[in-house]
């Protein structure tokens, strides 16, 4: 690499690296949806709200609830009290969930909700209807409650909190405890005007031996205003609820966290948790055992060739080119008394009729068949000169014995 490759190379890494530190020690931009969960710290997330409730509800048990209401309802312990908490920016149930919160009031039990829409159901039976205005302008909204003992203090509300109040309510069953103020369509056109419309967003709902408490603002209740002073009105609104125990509800949330794998199911339930975790520990250990008792692979070894085929092939290629018969016929001959010495044990220094006999014998070859073959031995060891066709005759004796 030259030179001028190697600075060009540093260069790029040097602005990559840059590139990262940067993106590292820079502050992340805030995160402004709605959550309404007790574990968020973001602005609209309620984290400070929930650890607060045991100073709002001193001695008394804090439930938290990650499933739906209905389950929740359901199970309890209907002989006990309590208060039930929802908020969130707005409120959906279906008629399941509706029918047992309504028992669960009814019951003699309270349920505070903060959302800006309670869902249809709901809305229809305890009758009341809540409109929210949308201002492409920022304007700070005020909130106030109704008690005189809470000397008429205002709470002022602007980011992300829209103009929503309860157009209409039950008048026999329900009790005004808190306003919103904002500026009307008028003032909000004509400049520098300050006037300013009132509406209801916060309302206490008899309903059988228990109360709804629906307030339409539930931005006031987030971790944003809480610490922006706004402490006060949580307290003096939660101040209605009697002191019960409390169940506050984290599965009717914005920032609720929703698992879609397959595996929800499984590990939603207690058993099928157990003993899916005890198969995969079971399979890791197997794998562990099995990988260690496991033979490494044999290698694949070659047998050696025997080299004595073509050594035989390649004497046999040299003798056929010189057509020296005699001397071919005369090995072979050597070759097959060495093998009659070394596997019948024969003395073949003399070849006579006695070993002809021998020779039948522990070979188990007809005698007949074996005389041919020693009468030709004995005539081509004599013979001076011999032919092509004396070898082909001596190797077809040779190769008929030896089968």
């Amino acid at each position: 690499m030259d030179k001028r490759s190697k600075i060009i190379l540093g260069l790029f890494l040097a602005v990559l690296i840059g590139i990262v530190v940067t993106e590292i020690v820079r502050p992340k931009p805030l995160n402004w949806r709605p959550s309404y969960t007790s574990s968020d710290k973001i602005p609209f997330g309620c984290y400070v709200l929930f650890n607060e409730l045991p100073n709002l509800f001193p001695e008394q048990k804090i439930h938290t609830t990650s499933e739906s209401l209905y389950n929740i309802l359901a199970e309890r312990d209907s002989i006990i009290a309590s208060n039930y908490l929802l908020i969130n920016d707005f409120l959906d149930l279906d008629k399941q969930e509706t029918h047992k919160l309504l028992q669960y009031v009814h019951d003699g039990n309270d349920t505070f909700i903060a959302a800006s829409n309670f869902g249809t159901y709901l809305a229809d039976t305890l009758n009341i209807e809540v409109e929210t205005q949308y201002s492409i302008q920022e304007d700070t909204v005020l909130t106030y409650l109704t008690n005189n003992s809470f000397s008429k203090q205002n709470y002022p509300l602007k980011r992300g909190v829209y103009n929503t109040h309860f157009t209409s309510v039950d008048t026999l069953n329900t009790t005004v405890l808190g306003y919103i103020t904002f500026k009307s369509e008028q003032g909000t056109l004509s400049s520098g005007s300050n006037e300013r419309t009132k509406g209801t967003n916060f309302v206490k709902v008899r309903f059988g031996k228990g109360h709804f408490y629906l307030n339409s603002t539930p931005q006031a209740f987030t971790n944003y205003y809480m610490l922006k002073g706004n402490k006060d009105y949580v307290a003096n609104a939660f101040s209605y609820l009697k002191d019960l125990d409390v169940y506050w509800d984290n599965y009717k949330k914005s920032g609720r966290v929703v698992i879609d794998s397959p595996m929800r199911f499984i590990l939603n339930q207690v058993s099928l948790r157990w003993a899916y975790y005890l198969g995969m520990v079971g399979l890791l250990i197997f794998v562990i055992f099995k990988a260690k008792r496991e033979q490494r692979i044999i290698p694949v070894i070659k047998p050696l060739e025997n080299s004595s085929i073509e050594f035989a092939k390649t004497v046999g290629g040299l003798y056929y080119e010189h057509r020296d018969y005699t001397d071919l016929i005369f090995k072979k001959i050597n070759f097959f008394l060495e093998h009659l010495r070394s596997n019948y044990h024969l003395n073949t220094e003399t070849i006579n009729e006695k070993t002809a006999t021998v020779l039948s014998a522990r070979s188990d070859k007809p005698l007949s068949e074996v005389k041919d073959l020693l009468d030709m031995i004995v005539l081509l060891k004599n013979k001076k000169n011999h032919s092509e066709q004396d070898v082909i005759h001596l190797n077809k004796k040779l190769n008929q014995f030896k089968k």
